[in-house]
Formats: C-alpha cells, sequence, structure tokens
C-alpha cells in the first residue's frame, strides 16, 4: 500500500444496558458524555475518511461525532456467539465448563459458536488492509482496537489483551512506509 495512513481508533460509547451483559450488536449506546463527544469530535481531522463497525453503538457514536462511516464488518466487535446477550456472571454461576475453560485461554479461546480473539485479529488485520493512505476515523470497539495495537506492535493475542481502552477514549496509531508507530492509547480528555 502506497502514502502513511493516519488512524483515530475510538472506541464506542458505553452501552445503554446492563452492566455485564455481552452486548448484542444492536444493543444502544449512551451518548450522555456530551463533554468527551465534543472533544473527540475537535480532535479529529476534517478530511478523514470515517469507518465503523456496523453495530448500532457505534454507528450511534460516529453520528454523534458528525461521522458518516462506510461500515467494515471486519471491525466487528470478537463473536461471542451462544453467550451473547447474557451476563457474564449468568454463565460462570450456571457451571458452563465451556465458560471457565474459555477464560483459562481468552486469546485462543472460542466461545460455542463464535470466535477467538486471534481470529478477531486476523480479521482487523484484513480491515485495516482496505484503509488507504491519509486520515481515518474508526469507531470501534474495544476488541478492536486491541487488535489493532495487537498487529502495530507485533504482539502476541495474549499480550494485546492486556490494554484497558475505555469508551469514548481515543487511540492513535500510523501506518508508516517503514512499519507502524503507535501514537497514544486509551486517551480521554474531557
Amino acid at each position: 500500500m502506497e502514502g502513511e495512513t493516519f488512524l483515530w481508533l475510538i472506541r464506542h460509547a458505553p452501552v445503554d444496558g446492563v452492566a455485564g451483559t455481552i452486548h448484542p450488536a444492536d444493543a444502544p449506546a449512551n451518548l450522555g458524555d456530551r463533554a468527551q463527544l465534543q472533544v473527540l469530535r475537535q480532535c479529529l481531522p476534517r478530511s478523514a475518511a470515517s469507518y465503523a463497525s456496523p453495530s448500532r453503538r457505534t454507528v450511534e457514536t460516529a453520528q454523534a461525532l458528525g461521522l458518516a462511516p462506510e461500515l467494515m464488518p471486519e471491525f466487528s466487535e470478537q463473536d461471542f456467539g451462544a453467550w451473547t446477550g447474557r451476563r457474564h456472571d449468568e454463565i460462570d454461576a450456571a457451571g458452563d465448563e465451556a465458560y471457565a475453560q474459555f477464560w483459562s485461554d481468552p486469546a485462543r479461546g472460542r466461545p460455542p459458536g463464535g470466535e477467538s480473539f486471534e481470529d478477531q485479529v486476523t480479521r482487523v488485520r484484513l480491515g485495516l488492509s482496505r484503509i488507504g493512505a491519509g486520515s481515518a476515523a474508526l469507531v470501534v470497539h474495544s476488541g478492536t482496537i486491541r487488535a489493532a495495537l495487537c498487529i502495530a506492535l507485533d504482539l502476541t493475542p495474549h499480550a494485546a489483551l492486556r490494554f484497558v481502552i475505555d469508551p469514548l477514549s481515543l487511540t492513535r496509531i500510523d501506518r508508516l512506509a517503514t512499519g507502524w508507530r503507535v501514537v497514544s492509547v486509551n486517551q480521554r480528555t474531557a
């Protein structure tokens, strides 16, 4: 790919739903933090292309930032399969052996009917390869940002899961001719 690519990765606003739930793609965003949305809006380059996961919460966040993103399924959150829509504490309390096994190796573990974080990294790599030179704003999920950092820093997927990525935070990475550069991770300025 020719030219340099400057990426502004924004985690979506908090989900407007029950905490501790593995939220489905149609879960809405809570856009009440207007101060942080305004700060993020001011941080984004005016001429940037914009992309988002097709999930409702990312699209709503992008729109609140004044973006009209191209929706890219490659940037969706990790697919938790049969666990989607359920609360972590309920799955754990039910004694689901697959759930306990998943957390013993969360980078390679695959929920029933879902995908591993390693699978997500592969998918995100494909999505990033589709973004051309110039500036781009991506409104995505914490797992998507961790996957992008995994790629940029050439980390193992297990190591990339150590990053904390808060709602409405900004992570900046650049794809240069000589490799990747990480500018900042998980910035909240409001």
